[in-house]
């Protein structure tokens, strides 16, 4: 597996508290596309294209906090 970037990282943290994209791009003051952007990496990095086995593997592999930044 690729390592994720920081910002990959972070939308890997907000798909997992169940925000949406247009939710995530508002959290990270980025426009939605990049945000599709970005979980399209994230699919690529961990072979998967499922929003529920990225939070899943970031959960296992204790990448994700538990309580998002504001």
């Amino acid at each position: 597996m690729d390592k994720l970037t920081k910002r990959e990282a972070e939308v890997m943290n907000l798909v997992s508290i169940g925000l949406n994209n247009q939710e995530i791009s508002q959290r990270l003051c980025i426009s939605n596309h990049t945000t599709k952007a970005h979980l399209s990496s994230i699919y690529r990095k961990l072979g998967t294209n499922n929003r529920v086995l990225i939070a899943k593997h970031g959960f296992e592999q204790d990448f994700i906090r538990k309580e998002p930044e504001e």
